[in-house]
């Protein structure tokens, strides 16, 4: 476990900036793929569903880091199925990536924006921010500064779906890609990203230097952390 004991400093290959989008978009394929399979998308809907039992109708939901729109299809027609009024926005800093999610049909009705999401400044604050499989992509102190803005953009609170750090993900997640995958993106990131992955204590560290008290930290299958924070 030794080399578990902390957070990986390794960047992956799609945080890169010269990976052809054609690679790019077979990685998000294959992710959606898992996220539907290792129910990572429906920890996505617990997060939102925890906010929106209550008796307020409608909602604005923003995602950052959103890809090609997996994580927002979901939760959309999760509140059709729900009868939920819910207004639905992606932010990617990849402009390939938000053609490829406006281009499809299956995103329809959802809005989607092209920045930096510390550049953002919405019009009107959504209710809830949230990202999913994003943070581990940055360092500690870049994740005190991204906690900082979703408490300061978001008017209700925000949620977070992300990596376990442990051995045992690393050693099964990397064993499913070799057998399963044709992207080398998800055969070389998917065990990283593990390591890049949290642990407990790493959230109560970040949160605690964020000056943020009031979140919780739920584990889910498969070695996955939701956390949520309210206003």
């Amino acid at each position: 476990m030794s080399s578990f004991a902390q957070r990986s400093g390794e960047k992956e290959l799609l945080d890169r900036d010269d990976i052809p989008f054609e690679d790019i978009r077979l990685n998000m394929q294959e992710l959606d793929f898992i996220n539907r399979r290792l129910g990572g998308h429906r920890i996505t809907v617990d997060g939102l569903r925890a906010f929106t039992n209550n008796q307020k109708k409608d909602w604005k939901v923003a995602e950052i880091g959103c890809g090609g729109g997996d994580n927002l299809r979901v939760l959309k027609d999760w509140a059709k199925k729900e009868k939920k009024n819910i207004t639905l926005t992606g932010v990617d800093i990849n402009p390939h990536c938000i053609h490829y999610a406006e281009s499809l049909e299956d995103n329809n009705g959802i809005g989607f924006i092209c920045s930096d999401y510390k550049n953002l400044v919405f019009e009107k604050k959504p209710d809830v921010i949230f990202s999913s499989l994003f943070c581990h992509h940055f360092t500690n102190e870049e994740l005190v500064y991204m906690l900082k803005w979703m408490h300061t953009n978001s008017r209700i609170g925000f949620f977070i779906n992300d990596l376990h750090r442990h051995s045992l993900a690393y050693h099964s997640i990397g064993i499913l890609t070799k057998l399963f995958s044709k992207s080398y993106l998800v055969k070389n990131d998917a065990p990283l990203s593990v390591k890049r992955g949290f642990t407990r204590k790493d959230w109560e560290r970040l949160f605690s230097q964020a000056g943020l008290n009031n979140f919780t930290c739920e584990w889910k299958w498969a070695f996955r952390w939701l956390i949520t924070y309210r206003h």
